[in-house]
């Protein structure tokens, strides 16, 4: 199969930003919010769908 060449480039953005973190997810996850931060855009948090809701553990009495 051919690779599409918008999926070479996706990977390669992907795995660019990965090493310039040394792979670490939390740093990744803080740069993130930090450039949303700075971008000055709304950020908007979705609530949760049903079938979220219908994962989450019971609460312990």
């Amino acid at each position: 199969m051919a690779l599409d060449s918008i999926i070479t480039e996706v990977r390669q953005a992907r795995d660019e930003l990965a090493k310039r973190f040394n792979y670490d997810l939390r740093a990744i996850i803080q740069d993130t919010r930090e450039r949303q931060a700075a971008g000055g855009r709304k950020v908007v948090t979705r609530p949760p769908s049903p079938s979220q809701l219908l994962q989450q553990p019971e609460p312990a009495l």
